[in-house]
C-alpha cells in the first residue's frame, strides 16, 4: 500500500514533488486540509510512544541500571532529548532528508538485517543445525538490506 501511495505521488508530480507530499497541494483543498490534520493528530498522539522509546533505548545504551531510573533522571534526559531534537527541527527546514536518509538506514536494517541476526541468534542458541541453509539465505538478505541502505544513504546525502 504504502509503494502504491508513493508512486501516485510520485507519478502526480515528478521530480518536483516535495518530501512531504501533503505540501504539494493547495492550501485551499477541503481533503487536503483533512489530511494535514489527520497527520498532525497522528503525530500528536504517536510521539510519546515513539519518544518513550526512544528515552529508554538512550537510557539503555549508556547503561543506566533500572534501579538509578528516578523520575528525576527521567525528566532530566526527557527534557535534554527534547531540547536536542527541538533544536535540530528548527535547523533542519526539509524533512526529505531525514526520511530518505532513515528509511535507507533504519528502514533496511529493521527490514533485512535484524530479522537476519535474530534468525541465526534463535536457530544458534536452539541448536538446530538442520536450519543452516536457511540461516545462510537470511545472512545473504541481511548482506543485500546493508548494501541496499549503503546505496540509498549515498543517494539521500548527494542529494542533500
Amino acid at each position: 500500500l504504502m509503494s502504491i501511495v508513493t508512486m501516485l505521488g510520485f507519478l502526480t508530480f515528478g521530480k518536483s514533488c516535495s518530501g512531504l507530499v501533503l505540501n504539494n497541494y493547495s492550501n485551499k483543498d477541503f481533503w487536503m486540509s483533512g489530511s494535514r490534520i489527520a497527520v498532525a493528530i497522528s503525530l500528536v498522539f504517536s510521539y510519546p510512544l515513539a519518544f518513550t522509546g526512544c528515552r529508554d533505548g538512550m537510557m539503555d545504551i549508556l547503561n543506566i541500571p533500572m534501579e538509578k531510573r528516578s523520575a528525576s533522571l527521567l525528566n532530566t534526559l526527557t527534557v535534554g532529548l527534547l531540547t536536542v531534537l527541538t533544536i535540530g527541527a528548527l535547523i533542519l527546514k526539509d524533512v526529505s532528508f531525514v526520511l530518505a536518509f532513515g528509511g535507507a538506514t533504519l528502514g533496511n536494517a529493521l527490514t533485512y538485517v535484524y530479522p537476519a541476526l535474530m534468525y541465526r541468534a534463535t536457530i544458534k542458541q536452539q541448536g538446530r543445525t538442520e536450519e543452516n541453509g536457511a540461516v545462510m539465505a537470511s545472512l545473504v538478505s541481511a548482506v543485500l538490506g546493508i548494501v541496499m541502505g549503503a546505496i540509498g544513504a549515498k543517494m539521500a546525502i548527494q542529494n542533500a
